[in-house]
């Protein structure tokens, strides 16, 4: 037989409403009530109904992580944490992934009975924020943010970590600099250029248009992308990558170009992602906290669900250089 709230009710000698609002934790009932429901519910093996807690509480305690760019493994990072966070508030994490973010894209996520949503891939221009604006549909910035719609959010601010790795390729040596930065309309891609700039202007050094490609934050675009740049009249001797995965397609195009890295180039990523500091890798790059920033857009989205009206918040967590063995001075030509 199915265990029911009725059930627990009787057992413990309450009503069922109270049943409902014990399991919930509400304040309004005492805690030895609270525990009476809940040696009950544990006595008969209950488990209450997630669509039952969903129809009186308005609440179906689902969060969605919408993902759209699905070769950039910084994503499969960052599931563990946010999930484990919203867990322990009492959350779902829901995955949805999408090839493209337009205006469908918001109209699905609104359509599947979601408490609210993290967008993770989110362009400049995007239109979902604007549509789950309109719907009502809470939402938080995760890593990229979009300039038509405000909203909560955790990101990074590049400035110091690119201080710091512009500073140790100038002690080196370094003048010829090249880049592989990340899509013109991503504001990860904006914030990362803007400081690669300001820092290498600081020690006198140039970011030559010529010396720079834009490409997808992906492994064979990146590689695409350096072999371009390896394979020109002055090559640069250092590469800064829009993050570690195109840093992974830069150190594949140098060897297959026949280049020893870092002799003959070195290369810089970004993220400081896990297989960043294996042996085979041992990239330099930039890094910060990825899992408390994930964990941060988790509380963020929970308090903006429970607090509608609370005041906006941007969470932006500081980076720091890395240094591994893909960097070294430059071979005398």
């Amino acid at each position: 037989m199915v265990v029911t709230s009725r059930d627990v009710a009787r057992l413990a000698g309450v009503s069922q409403p109270t049943v409902s609002r014990a399991l919930r934790d509400d304040a309004r009932v005492s805690e030895d009530t609270k525990k009476r429901v809940r040696e009950a519910a544990q006595l008969l093996g209950y488990v209450p109904s997630e669509a039952g807690r969903a129809l009186s509480s308005g609440r179906t305690r689902r969060i969605g992580l919408l993902v759209t760019d699905l070769d950039n493994q910084f994503y499969s990072h960052i599931i563990a944490p946010v999930h484990r966070e919203l867990e322990r508030l009492g959350y779902q994490l829901m995955l949805h992934t999408e090839t493209a973010d337009n205006e469908t894209v918001a109209e699905r996520l609104a359509a599947n009975g979601l408490d609210g949503v993290l967008l993770a891939t989110a362009t400049v221009d995007s239109i979902a924020p604007l549509r789950l604006r309109d719907r009502g549909m809470p939402f938080v910035y995760f890593n990229r943010i979009g300039s038509l719609v405000g909203a909560d959010a955790a990101v990074v601010d590049p400035a110091a970590g690119y201080q710091d790795a512009v500073d140790r390729v100038a002690e080196l040596g370094h003048t010829r600099v090249g880049a592989v930065l990340g899509p013109a309309n991503t504001s990860t891609a904006q914030m990362r250029e803007a400081a690669l700039r300001a820092a290498l202007t600081a020690r006198g050094l140039v970011l030559a248009e010529s010396c720079v490609r834009r490409a997808p934050y992906g492994a064979v675009e990146g590689e695409a992308a350096a072999a371009e740049l390896l394979a020109g009249h002055e090559p640069p001797t250092v590469l800064f990558c829009g993050n570690d995965v195109v840093a992974y397609g830069a150190l594949n195009a140098a060897r297959r170009a026949g280049l020893s890295v870092p002799g003959d180039v070195s290369i810089i990523g970004f993220d400081d992602l896990p297989e960043a500091s294996w042996p085979i890798v041992d990239l330099t790059t930039i890094g910060y906290d990825i899992t408390g920033m994930a964990r941060a857009a988790a509380d963020l989205i929970v308090r903006r669900i429970e607090h509608p009206d609370a005041e906006r918040s941007e969470i932006t967590f500081a980076s720091s250089f890395v240094p591994r063995s893909t960097v070294a001075a430059p071979r005398p030509r």
